[in-house]
């Protein structure tokens, strides 16, 4: 799968994120405000353009800056905004900047780092003033075991760039490993060196494997030092994708055999499926346990009733990441365990790929009328509904990439512009009932994905079923 290059823009609330894209991008930074907890994804072209991407629409809205300044006018947040500009940066990746990470919590952080994965690089934006919290270092921990670059730009503190004094940042705990100390009064140049150095410093105390990192000051609109090394990053990872990615597939072509006797695949096939959907679905419901915990907890510690659905439907948004990821693993398995026992294992990956185009086709033809590409949407009674179309499950995504390779369409669940509705109500303030409708909405959503689960991996079981058992009729693969 061929994923486009992207920088995503992380760091927390006053370090001047904006500021550092607009100086990239040489835009105005009031021309990239999007509602709280929305992601901004920035793509050239050559006519401007703004849409946002709404869970509970097939179609996107066009959403000019002076309503995303003045918050949404729609019943909810979207999930993301995609802002067009002709800019010739935008050629090499797309920009993306993401919410704050004061609001990243272990859903939202999930979400994070699928995206940075695919991306390919992370841009922290941190102000001089500002140290790193236990909530960042612990993210910045993930991405340095994971392959992304990491790129951090220091911005002027409120003081003009002095780095805090007496303390840089804190470890897991939550207890100091840095202390940049009281510094002497130097030229700008120099204290914008000082924060860099501060703050590079305090943070590989907590994170060592960030020893590669490349570090920016960004202040005053200049980012032509941080421009040049972005570019020069994708120039490189575009080669690096490309040499490990081949062109054509080994075994894409040609004819492939059954074996002489491939035996009871069927049975095996049908025992394996039941097996899966019992496993997906004991560890669906594990998740939403955990998440219900989170949620609770959050309801009565933190952002209480009105920050309830946000929160919720970023636990909604890493549920439908980790269900789709267990969904096409599983298939993957089945497939390459029928097919193996069929054709012989181990399969060639464009055998593979073969096998997996034809079984795609063929879902149509056993979903009984039920499109698989469906939206589960929670109500503001707690309850949930469908909405089907590839457009409606695009509307979920924050950071869109390639298209799909897997048989499967993706899991995706969110919750409808109604339920920020209900609890934005000044009457529907109660810690209890806010826990009681969560509970519930957290049960129909396994309800609901459980039937799901069940009725996806039935119809993959009889179309995969159909191309080995045309393969065992012919004797060669007809795929």
């Amino acid at each position: 799968m061929d994923e486009p290059l992207g920088v995503l823009a992380v760091g927390p609330a006053g370090a001047g994120r904006a500021e550092v894209l607009g100086a990239l991008l040489r835009l105005d930074p009031a021309m990239l405000a999007v509602p709280a907890g929305s992601w901004l994804v920035l793509r050239d072209a050559r006519v401007p353009s703004r849409a946002a991407y709404v869970p509970g629409y097939r179609q996107p809205h066009s959403y000019g800056a002076d309503r995303l300044a003045a918050g949404p006018a729609l019943a909810r947040p979207p999930r993301r905004v995609e802002l067009a500009v002709p800019e010739p940066l935008l050629r090499h990746f797309a920009l993306v900047d993401t919410p704050n990470t004061d609001t990243v919590g272990v859903a939202s952080g999930r979400v994070l780092l699928e995206a940075a994965g695919r991306a390919g690089a992370v841009l922290f934006v941190i102000a001089a003033d500002q140290a790193f919290t236990a909530t960042e270092l612990r993210l910045l921990t993930e991405l340095a075991g994971a392959r992304v670059e990491v790129f951090f730009a220091v911005t002027p503190g409120a003081d003009g760039g002095s780095p805090p004094a007496g303390e840089s940042t804190v470890d897991g705990t939550g207890a100091a490993v840095g202390s940049t100390g009281a510094r002497p009064a130097v030229d700008p140049v120099g204290r914008a060196a000082v924060a860099v150095a501060a703050h590079r410093a305090a943070l590989l105390v907590a994170v060592p494997g960030l020893t590669a990192a490349r570090w920016f000051s960004v202040g005053s609109g200049d980012a032509d030092d941080l421009r040049r090394a972005l570019v020069g990053w994708a120039a490189d990872e575009v080669l690096r994708r490309a040499s490990a990615d081949p062109p054509v597939l080994p075994g894409a072509h040609g004819r492939v055999p059954v074996r002489p006797a491939p035996g009871p695949w069927s049975d095996q096939l049908e025992r394996q499926t039941r097996s899966v959907v019992q496993r997906i679905r004991q560890q669906v419901a594990l998740e939403l346990a955990n998440a219900h915990l989170r949620v609770v907890q959050e309801i009565v510690f933190g952002v209480g009733c009105a920050g309830l659905p946000q929160l919720l439907d970023r636990e909604m948004e890493a549920l439908s990441l980790f269900a789709t990821t267990q969904c096409d693993q599983a298939v993957r398995n089945l497939l390459d365990e029928a097919a193996g026992q069929v054709l012989g294992a181990p399969l060639a990956p464009g055998v593979r790929q073969r096998i997996a185009n034809a079984v795609r086709w063929g879902l149509g033809d056993h979903s009984a009328g039920e499109e698989l590409d469906r939206v589960l949407l929670v109500t503001s009674g707690g309850a949930v509904t469908g909405l089907t179309g590839a457009g409606a499950i695009d509307a979920l995504t924050g950071y869109p990439g390639a298209a799909r390779d897997g048989v499967l369409p993706p899991v995706a669940v969110a919750l409808s512009g109604g339920c920020w509705q209900h609890w934005r109500s000044p009457g529907n303030n109660d810690p209890n009932a806010a826990r009681a409708w969560a509970q519930r909405a957290l049960r129909e959503v396994e309800l609901e994905l459980t039937r799901e689960v069940s009725r996806r991996f039935d119809v993959i079981r009889l179309s995969l079923g159909v191309v080995l058992s045309d393969a065992v009729d012919h004797g060669i693969l007809l795929a």
